[in-house]
């Protein structure tokens, strides 16, 4: 696959290039430190796609694409849904990250597993390397706002999508977070004991300390995080010629938040999409961490 302008240094089976800006070496010192999310010892491709297919947007997003594409997952982690999405197909996945020592353990499993139809690839977004027109399909889901700059990281991805493709994006939301972040000040004051009270993504966490520590540091001791709205990415898809298709939340009162993420939704006005951000605060997509998914095609 031709999906890169220039040739990269291959380090341990993945294409890498050397990570050079400050913001970007701050979070990549943390992931190495705190891979996330990580496997179980018994994780094996059978695990993994069990996951997935609990996982609302991670299975509906992997049976629109289908077959024979060329998938990107953008901040990949330790590569997961990479490994999710390449299973039972004979699609082309590209799992890219700026921490080498995640990649490493994605390449790991994914070598153990006789997983072939994935490459893993070591970039900072910003650097700007990835072709034009290539992909039919991107997720970029709870990356962007761990970013330097969240809008020109989405340039530059969105690029990279063909036309009539499809991406899907994650960020945190300016209020749906509010919880977290009052969290967030209780965490620094009463420490982990406080979480496990009051964070219900830990209470249901059943695994072990090392796996619920990696999540409460992504959560609240993350070095680099950003808060965004619906209209902002709105804004952001107008932009880079990308027509809106969906939304969680949705943008108005009518469109269930369950609905088809791939059938076209209204966009609302603004104060509908405003009060449906508000309304983020006092459900499930408040309580896990305020992350809104909007869903766009490239005209």
């Amino acid at each position: 696959m031709k999906y890169l302008k220039t040739k990269l240094e291959l380090v341990d089976g993945i294409k890498s290039s050397k990570i050079e800006d400050k913001i970007a070496k701050k979070v990549t010192k943390f992931y190495t430190n705190k891979p996330f999310p990580n496997y179980k010892i018994d994780d094996d491709k059978i695990t993994i796609s069990k996951k997935g297919n609990n996982n609302y947007l991670a299975s509906k997003f992997k049976d629109f694409v289908g077959y024979n594409k060329n998938v990107l997952e953008v901040g990949c982690g330790t590569g997961q849904l990479s490994i999710y999405f390449s299973t039972g197909n004979n699609n082309q996945i590209v799992s890219l990250d700026a921490t080498l020592e995640s990649l490493k353990v994605a390449k790991n499993f994914a070598d153990k597993n006789n997983i072939n139809n994935i490459e893993f690839v070591n970039i900072d977004i910003l650097d700007d390397v990835l072709v034009e027109h290539f992909f039919d399909f991107i997720w970029c889901n709870g990356v962007l706002h761990h970013t330097k700059d969240p809008y020109k990281s989405f340039c530059i991805i969105s690029k990279s999508l063909k036309k009539e493709g499809y991406i899907l994006v994650g960020l945190y939301n300016r209020f749906g977070r509010v919880r977290t972040i009052i969290r967030k000040y209780l965490y620094k004051i009463f420490g982990k004991k406080i979480l496990k009270i009051l964070d219900p993504t830990l209470k249901k966490l059943k695994v072990s300390e090392e796996e619920q520590d990696a999540w409460i540091q992504d959560q609240y001791s993350h070095p680099q995080e950003s808060l965004h709205t619906i209209d902002e990415v709105l804004d952001w898809f107008d932009k880079n010629n990308i027509e809106f298709i969906s939304s969680i939340p949705s943008c108005d009162f009518e469109t269930p938040d369950n609905s088809d993420l791939f059938t076209k939704q209204s966009r609302g006005n603004y104060l509908t999409r405003f009060l449906k951000q508000i309304t983020m605060i006092f459900n499930n997509l408040g309580s896990d961490g305020g992350l809104f998914v909007l869903i766009g095609k490239k005209r």
